[in-house]
């Protein structure tokens, strides 16, 4: 394992023990108010379609905020976990149209829209334990994300990336890659963070 995995994996165990001793009345709270400081970021209120989660375990819940974008009419896809860990996509129809899939996911029962759909949304609101000053984000390690992130890259599209975190998962810094992509926003329960990615190197 090289320095980067391991710092990244020492970050993540932190950020896991910490979100461990929160209660679930905790996470829902928190979903509440980041509903509404979701609703403030002008890339939502422009979004005709937007690509996001349900959370899961003590993740700031997103059921409020996925609520709240399908009743402004906003088109919202939801990811479907591939065998290979790579993810498909559907339409969120409801809460009650949400089916358990593997690793306790919930995810749309209606049909698959394919990989390639994400790169065709207005706005990303991708999951994370952390993002640094410069916009990197920490995932969990699947690798899910970094391939739809490379697949967004790779069609040239350009969807307003955002990521959903408590107000302590802001950091210093986030070991980074060359191929992490930075995200332009963070929406915590204190409101919304902004980033500048640095200039690429040449």
């Amino acid at each position: 394992m090289g320095e980067i995995d391991a710092s990244k994996d020492a970050l993540r165990e932190s950020i896991l023990a910490v979100r461990a001793r929160l209660t679930a009345s905790d996470a829902e709270a928190t979903a509440t108010v980041i509903a509404e400081r979701a609703l403030e970021l002008p890339e939502l209120a422009e979004a005709r379609s937007v690509a996001a989660y349900v959370s899961v375990g003590r993740e700031p819940g997103t059921l409020p905020l996925l609520e709240a974008l399908r009743a402004q009419g906003v088109r919202v896809l939801l990811p479907v976990l591939l065998p290979d860990n790579d993810l498909d996509w559907g339409v969120y129809e409801g809460a009650e149209s949400l089916v358990r899939a593997g690793r306790g996911l919930l995810e749309p029962d209606g049909p698959r829209l394919g990989p390639e759909a994400v790169t065709e949304v207005d706005a990303v609101l991708l999951p994370g334990l952390a993002v640094d000053g410069q916009g990197l984000r920490l995932g969990r390690g699947g690798g899910s994300y970094d391939r739809v992130l490379a697949r967004i890259g790779a069609a040239g599209a350009r969807p307003a990336l955002a990521v959903l975190l408590y107000d302590a998962e802001l950091v210093g810094s986030v070991p980074a890659e060359p191929h992490d992509l930075p995200v332009a926003a963070a929406v915590t329960p204190s409101g919304i963070h902004r980033f500048t990615a640095p200039p690429p190197h040449h």
